[in-house]
């Protein structure tokens, strides 16, 4: 039935609500491929860089509290030695890319996100100070405000700013603030090798359509600022609905954050970023705001399309072309008046 949209090769959660209600459900593919065991529709998915919109909102949330402002630096927030970066680096800079902070996975150099684990163990990274070591000692990558370019380390030291403010590990905050207002039950920031139940695996491939290996040795050993979090297509959609609905932020936060903040629009699709999330043009009509997240073995994109009140969720533990089949429902629905299955 969803071939039309999604392709019979994908291996993943598909998940679309339009007006509160379902209207596209799909799911396929193994969550452990070696014992044949399904995915499903509650299956708990790694979500990559995904999880950058949710430090976003929990700074925003200490913005709107007192507790922070976004002209407030890094150097106020975090008493380290800075070395060559610069300590004037601000809270707003590091939402928006913007900030030059070195990054420690420059995706402009590096193809693999595995390639960060050659000399350093995966194993090491369990808090966000653990990747200081890979940042700390790198001079800055270009005067800070002077342009964007998406950067990693910057929502590394959000998280720890969360944690220096409020006293918690940046994932306990999270869950307090985030994920239990807006009944997130099946999400979290789990460690590799203690993962709970019904947690996907992740494939990479190898050689041949057969020949897959899981990326326990690619990744970090438990998610930071810059992502890692694990999620339920359903959680997801709780998220954008208590965003929305006002359970996290005031709407002139939320508006804020949805809004263009930075970038040139050069890419139909990663042309703009506000706060956490990219923004798609919408020309004429309103943008479209969403975030994705890409690791060895992990692909997820998330929207929210105003223009057509509906949320969708696309992810797969195989790394398959999530983007595609989004920009594919997109298409389909600026020339429809309602999307159904």
């Amino acid at each position: 039935m969803y071939e039309e949209f999604i392709g019979s090769d994908f291996r993943g959660v598909g998940y679309i609500l339009q007006d509160e209600k379902v209207v596209l459900e799909c799911v396929s593919g193994y969550r452990d491929y070696a014992n044949e065991l399904p995915n499903t529709i509650d299956t708990k998915f790694a979500s990559a860089s995904a999880g950058k919109v949710f430090v976003a909102v929990g700074i925003l949330q200490l913005i709107e509290k007192g507790k922070l402002h976004f002209e407030d630096t890094i150097g106020e927030q975090i008493k380290i030695d800075w070395k060559n970066i610069d300590r004037d680096i601000t809270i707003e800079q590091l939402l928006c890319h913007t900030s030059g902070i070195p990054d420690y996975f420059d995706e402009t150099v590096m193809e693999e996100y595995e390639e960060l684990w050659t000399d350093f163990p995966n194993y090491k990274i369990r808090h966000n100070d653990d990747l200081l070591p890979l940042f700390i000692d790198k001079p800055m990558m270009y005067p800070k405000g002077s342009k964007f370019q998406y950067n990693n380390t910057g929502f590394v030291v959000l998280a720890m700013v969360i944690e220096r403010v409020t006293g918690l590990t940046f994932d306990q905050y999270l869950k307090e603030n985030i994920f239990d207002k807006c009944n997130m039950t099946g999400t979290g920031y789990y460690e590799l090798d203690r993962l709970p139940a019904k947690c996907a695996t992740n494939y990479v491939w190898c050689n041949g359509k057969d020949d897959l290996r899981t990326n326990i040795f690619c990744v970090d050993a438990k998610g930071t600022g810059a992502g890692g979090a694990y999620i339920t297509v359903k959680d997801i959609a709780n998220f954008w609905k208590g965003l929305l609905g006002g359970k996290l932020l005031s709407k002139e936060m939320v508006d804020n954050m949805l809004k263009k903040h930075s970038g040139e629009g050069g890419d139909p699709e990663e042309g703009y970023y506000g706060y956490g999330v990219w923004i798609i043009d919408g020309n004429e009509k309103k943008d479209i705001p969403y975030f994705q997240g890409c690791d060895p073995g992990v692909s997820f994109i998330s929207e929210y399309n105003p223009n057509k009140n509906m949320i969708t969720v696309f992810v797969s533990n195989y790394g398959d072309n999530v983007w595609s089949i989004a920009r594919n429902i997109r298409g389909v629905c600026s020339d429809r008046q309602s999307f159904t299955a």
